[in-house]
């Protein structure tokens, strides 16, 4: 029989439907919106977020009624909120994560406990995204709402209590919280006195070895096309669940996910909470593999970066790919060259993410010329992007976080040209996943063995993922980017001035 994972995005949802084998039986989509009704605001309507992705289980267990599915867990964006009535019902619109209205909550917190002390008691870093200040933004401006609201959930303990009728959420989402002690294991009951909020109204941290919630309400089980015996499991966070789905067990692993954004998740034994993690906003989480925490990094522009100068710069190549059904990234890149190129390419068009954490910070391409090219500054786009990548990794390995594999997935595994770029800048083996729905499978990973499939998690990983290639850095070129990289280190200290004195 087969298993499922859902995987809740930010602005889209996906079910995967896996056979025994770990083949893909059936996938489905579907896509919603954020909405932004006030600067710095990010909102999301959690009704229709679970009407959607209904719409899609119902779809891929009909593509797969010959190999019907047993069990079933998620895979969910992180830090969102969203009150709930007593029926479990949306009492108004999610507060996402990337919602950062929550300045003056951010800075009472610090003020209150101080930066260390809840980093080395949470493993979070401060920031406006943490669902502990929008909890604290709710109670100060939403006075109503605050004194009406059953419970305060994310969206996994959101769809789990909807799919059996039980708010519960899993110890790695729970830890991305800001309201989760790593030492003990539970939630900070002791902070959240401080800010007044009751973990009554949170929701049920299942004991660390059980993972199964229940069976699937009759109701939702009638709608979507599934036997009410099929069994719900705790699932976590997208990207912890990404990084099992590409392997990333044990320690010194990590998994790079290039997508609009770009991840970094390294797999650690116990949670280092150094110094310089928090300094460089760098997260410390429980993993959803028992017994494993992860390091989390972010670049807001990844792929992102590369999108917006196709579309903006090469709209003659966009044309001459539709034309001959050639990929428009590799039309862009086809004249790109060997070896590094004359370029500078600071990718900050969202700001800089960790470790240098400046919204300031703005995009620039330095070393122009009349003979620059479009596929030379693409290029540049990537190594710069790259460059960001190998910042992040040398703090990890500071922070004395061991680092020897890279795992990659999203859209930029795609690219065999930034594959080996990222092999050689940052002089490490890349290995790229078989199956490329990391998120998915590793949310099915853990249904697998919520149903008795594997006797846990590791073997369940060992028998579901493979690897398509593996990338070697080449020694001469990674000489050749140490150049590049020495110089690119002096690119943001040089601009910095200019962009906080236009800010």
């Amino acid at each position: 029989m087969s298993v499922v994972g859902l995987d809740i995005g930010t602005t889209g949802c996906k079910v995967a439907v896996f056979s025994g084998e770990w083949k893909i039986a059936a996938i489905a989509s579907r896509e919603y919106s954020v909405l932004t009704p006030h600067p710095h605001w990010a909102e999301q309507d959690a009704e229709r977020v679970w009407q959607l992705a209904m719409e899609a289980l119902a779809e891929a267990v009909g593509e797969s009624r010959a190999d019907p599915p047993k069990a079933i867990a998620l895979s969910v964006q992180g830090e969102a909120v969203i009150a709930v009535d007593r029926m479990g019902r949306p009492m108004r619109h999610a507060i996402l994560g990337m919602d950062t209205r929550t300045t003056a909550e951010n800075e009472w917190l610090a003020e209150t406990f101080g930066p260390e002390t809840l980093f080395e008691r949470t493993g979070m870093p401060m920031h406006t995204m943490n669902t502990l200040t929008k909890l604290l933004w709710v109670q100060a401006h939403e006075q109503a709402l605050w004194k009406d609201a059953a419970q305060w959930l994310l969206y996994e303990d959101y769809f789990v209590r909807r799919l059996t009728g039980r708010a519960v959420i899993s110890h790695c989402l729970a830890s991305r919280t800001q309201m989760y002690d790593l030492g003990t294991s539970a939630w900070a009951a002791d902070l959240l006195d401080r800010c007044e909020i009751d973990t009554g109204r949170l929701a049920e941290l299942l004991p660390a070895s059980e993972s199964v919630v229940g069976t699937l309400d009759e109701a939702v089980a009638g709608e979507v096309g599934l036997p009410a015996s099929v069994l719900v499991a705790t699932g976590g966070h997208d990207q912890a669940c990404a990084a099992l789905g590409s392997g990333v067990i044990r320690p010194g692993r990590a998994m790079v996910s290039t997508g609009t954004a770009e991840v970094v998740e390294v797999a650690m034994a116990s949670p280092v909470v150094h110094r310089r993690l928090r300094e460089g906003g760098i997260s410390v989480y429980r993993h959803v593999v028992p017994g494993r925490y992860l390091a989390m990094t972010l670049n807001h522009g990844g792929g992102l970066t590369l999108r917006w100068f196709r579309d903006t710069l090469c709209q003659d190549r966009i044309a001459q790919a539709g034309a001959t059904g050639q990929n428009a990234y590799d039309s862009v890149l086809a004249d790109a060259g060997e070896g590094p190129t004359d370029l500078l390419a600071l990718p900050h068009f969202a700001g800089a993410g960790t470790p240098l954490l400046d919204t300031h910070s703005k995009g620039a391409i330095v070393g122009l010329t009349f003979a620059t090219t479009q596929a030379q500054i693409a290029k540049a786009i990537l190594e710069g992007l790259t460059f960001e990548l190998r910042g992040n990794l040398e703090l990890l390995c500071e922070a004395g976080i061991a680092l020897d594999e890279l795992h990659a997935v999203g859209g930029g595994a795609r690219s065999a040209l930034w594959l080996g770029l990222k092999a050689d800048i940052c002089r490490m083996r890349l290995c790229v996943p078989r199956v490329t729905e990391a998120a998915c499978i590793g949310a099915a990973i853990l249904a697998a063995v919520a149903a008795s499939d594997y006797p846990d998690v590791p073997s369940a990983a060992e028998n579901a993922v493979g690897f398509n290639r593996v990338i070697e850095p080449d020694p001469a070129s990674s000489d050749r980017y140490d150049g590049r990289y020495a110089l690119y280190q002096r690119l943001y200290p040089s601009l910095k001035e200019i962009y906080w004195a236009q800010a």
